[in-house]
C-alpha cells in the first residue's frame, strides 16, 4: 500500500487485478490463436515429412538399381577427332559457351582458363564473356585474358554491353543475338567463379544429342573452398542435399527440376522455343525451366559431373545471395501460377509436382515452417502454458527430417546441430525474402552479386592497386597471377551488429530462461542453444572478412 497524503494505492490488488485479465485474455483469446497456430505448423511439419520421405525413397531406389542418367537416356561417347570434315561436323556440333560476370576481379581468369582448355574442338565451339563490369580496370583485364586466348587459336569474345538491363539474363539474352553463334545447337553456361573439368561437353552434350527430347543437362557443384569456416561448412551439407536428393530425384522421377543458373548445358533451340531469357525476376535460371518444363521438354541431371565453384564466405555476401534465392522463387510462383494450371502440354501429375512439390513445399512451407515453428510458436508455447505440442511434432518429426537432409554430406554428420540451428537463423530472412516476393514489393527485384574472394585458403590484394603500379595493362599481366603476400581469411570479430537477429536471440533466451523458471516443458536446451546461434550471427561473429589494410 502506497499512501500520497489523502490518497493511498492499493499496488498487491492493482498487480492481482493485471494478472486476472492477463490470464482471461490468455486462456480466451491468445491460447486459442496460438492452438491454431501450432496446429498449422504440425501441418506444415507433415507435408515436408513426406515430401522428404518421397525424394528420398525415390533417391534409394535410383542408387539400388543403379539408374543412372546414361542407363535411363541413350548415351554414346564423342568420337575422336578426324580431319574429316563431314565426320568431325557430325561427331562434335557447334558449342556455345557463355560465362556472365560483373566486376569479378577475383575469379575471373578461372572460368575463362578452365573453359579455354575444354575438351572439345576450336572451330566447334565459340566462348562468349559477357562482361557487364563497370569497374573499367575490370573491364580491361578481362577483355586482356580474352585476347590472350584468341591469340592461341580459340574462337573466344569479349562481349561488353552499356547497360546492365535484365542483370544476367539481359547479359546471356543479348549474347544469344550475336549472328556468330547462329549455327550454335547447344550453350553452356557457367558463373564467373566455376571451373569446368576439361571433359565436361564430352560428359554432357551426348545426352543432347542422342535424346532429342533432353533440352537440359545440369551437372552437380564441388565447393573449393568448403572448408573455409563453419558457414562455409553449413552451405555445403545445404547444397549437397539439394543436388543429390533433391535434383536427383526430380531428375528421375519428374525429368525436371530448376536449373541452377550455371554448369549445365542447354538446347538452344528449347530457349527460342520457351521464348528466350526473362528478367521479370531475380530467378531467371527456374524461369526458363518452369516455361521449358511446360513445353513438354525433359532434364537430366548428371551428379557424377562435377563442376568446381566458390561458396560465400563472408555472411553478407551469403545473405544477399539468399534473399535473392528465396524472394525469386516466390514471386516467379505467384506470376507463373495460373499459367501452370491452365497448361495442356503436360499431365496433372507434372503440374501438381510443380505447383506442390517443388513451389509450395521447397520455396514456401520449408522455410515458413523453419521459422514460424521453430522460432516464434515454439517460444510462445513456453510463455503460454496453456498450449501444448505434441512430442512427435517438436522433436520426432523433425529430428527425422533433420537426418534425412543431412544424408547428403555424412562427413559432415557430426555438424548436424549446429547446422539445424544456422538454417533456423536463415530462416529469419528466407521468409522475409519469400514475403517480398510472394507480394511484389520492396527488394523484389535487388540484384547484388554474390562476393568471391577467388580462392577459399587466400585473400588478395586490391587488384585496381597492382594495376596502377604498373605502366600499362601488359605490364600488369606480367604480374600474374595477381599474388601478393596472402594470409588467410580470418574470422571476423566485429563488423556491425544485426539487431533482427540481436532481438531474436534476446526474445528466445528469455523463454528458455522462463521455462526453466516456471513452465518446465524441458524446451530450454533447445531455446538457449538456438538463442546462442542468433547472438552470435546478430554480432557478426560467423564467416570469414578480407582485411583492407
Amino acid at each position: 500500500m502506497l499512501e500520497f497524503g489523502s490518497l493511498s494505492i492499493d499496488l498487491e490488488g492493482i498487480e492481482e487485478v493485471l494478472l486476472t485479465k492477463w490470464k482471461q485474455i490468455r486462456v480466451n483469446i491468445v491460447a486459442p490463436l496460438l492452438r491454431v497456430a501450432v496446429l498449422i505448423c504440425l501441418i506444415m511439419t507433415l507435408m515436408i515429412f513426406v515430401e522428404k520421405v518421397f525424394v528420398g525413397l525415390i533417391c534409394l531406389v535410383v542408387k539400388v538399381f543403379k539408374l543412372k542418367p546414361e542407363k535411363r537416356y541413350r548415351w554414346e561417347p564423342m568420337r575422336p577427332e578426324t580431319s574429316d570434315l563431314e565426320i568431325g561436323v557430325l561427331s562434335y556440333p557447334m558449342v556455345l559457351v557463355q560465362i556472365p560476370m560483373y566486376n569479378e576481379k577475383e575469379v575471373y581468369k578461372l572460368s575463362i582458363r578452365a573453359v579455354c582448355n575444354l575438351d572439345w574442338p576450336s572451330d566447334r565451339m565459340i566462348i562468349q564473356v559477357l562482361d557487364d563490369s563497370t569497374d573499367p580496370v575490370v573491364k580491361d583485364l578481362v577483355g586482356l585474358e580474352c585476347k590472350i586466348w584468341k591469340n592461341r587459336g580459340l574462337n573466344i569474345n569479349h562481349e561488353v554491353r552499356n547497360n546492365r538491363n535484365g542483370y544476367k539474363a539481359g547479359a546471356l539474352k543479348d549474347g544469344m543475338l550475336h549472328y556468330s553463334v547462329k549455327d550454335c545447337e547447344y550453350v553452356a553456361i557457367f558463373d564467373a567463379d566455376f571451373q569446368p573439368e576439361s571433359d565436361f561437353l564430352k560428359r554432357t552434350v551426348p545426352f543432347l544429342i542422342h535424346n532429342p527430347e533432353i533440352a537440359l543437362v545440369q551437372a552437380r557443384w564441388k565447393f573449393v573452398n568448403a572448408n573455409e569456416c563453419m558457414m562455409t561448412r553449413m552451405q555445403e551439407m545445404s547444397l549437397d542435399y539439394h543436388f543429390k536428393i533433391e535434383q536427383e530425384a526430380g531428375s528421375s522421377a519428374f525429368s525436371f527440376f530448376g536449373f541452377n543458373g550455371t554448369a549445365g548445358v542447354w538446347r538452344i533451340s528449347t530457349i527460342a522455343d520457351a521464348g528466350g531469357w526473362k528478367d521479370r525476376t531475380t530467378v531467371e535460371d527456374m524461369d526458363l525451366a518452369v516455361r521449358s518444363s511446360l513445353d513438354g521438354w525433359k532434364f537430366v541431371y548428371v551428379g557424377d559431373v562435377k563442376v568446381k565453384c566458390e561458396l560465400p564466405s563472408t555472411f553478407k555476401a551469403y545473405r544477399y545471395q539468399q534473399h535473392r534465392w528465396s524472394c525469386g522463387p516466390a514471386n516467379l510462383f505467384k506470376k507463373m501460377i495460373l499459367e501452370i494450371i491452365a497448361n495442356k502440354k503436360v499431365s496433372t501429375w507434372k503440374k501438381i509436382h510443380l505447383i506442390y512439390n517443388f513451389f509450395f513445399i521447397g520455396k514456401i512451407v520449408a522455410h515458413t515452417s523453419a521459422y514460424i515453428f521453430s522460432c516464434i510458436v515454439i517460444p510462445l508455447s513456453v510463455l503460454i502454458p496453456e498450449v501444448e505440442i505434441p512430442l512427435w511434432g517438436v522433436a520426432y518429426i523433425p529430428t527425422i527430417i533433420t537426418l534425412l537432409k543431412s544424408v547428403g554430406t555424412p562427413s559432415s554428420f557430426h555438424l548436424v546441430i549446429p547446422w539445424v540451428l544456422f538454417e533456423n537463423v536463415m530462416s529469419l530472412h528466407r521468409i522475409k525474402a519469400a514475403t517480398t516476393g510472394f507480394l511484389d514489393v520492396g527488394r523484389v527485384n535487388e540484384w547484388i552479386v554474390t562476393t568471391k574472394l577467388g580462392d577459399g585458403s587466400k585473400t588478395k590484394p586490391s587488384m585496381e592497386v597492382i594495376v596502377k603500379n604498373a605502366k600499362d595493362l601488359r605490364d600488369a599481366k606480367v604480374i600474374e597471377p595477381l599474388l601478393g603476400d596472402y594470409k588467410k581469411p580470418q574470422v571476423r570479430t566485429r563488423q556491425r551488429f544485426h539487431l533482427a537477429e540481436l532481438w531474436m536471440g534476446v526474445f528466445m533466451f528469455s523463454a528458455g530462461f522462463y521455462d526453466v523458471a516456471y513452465t518446465k516443458k524441458g524446451y530450454f536446451i533447445y531455446l538457449f542453444m538456438q538463442s546462442c546461434a542468433f547472438l552470435i550471427i546478430g554480432f557478426d561473429f560467423i564467416g570469414t572478412y578480407v582485411k583492407t589494410s
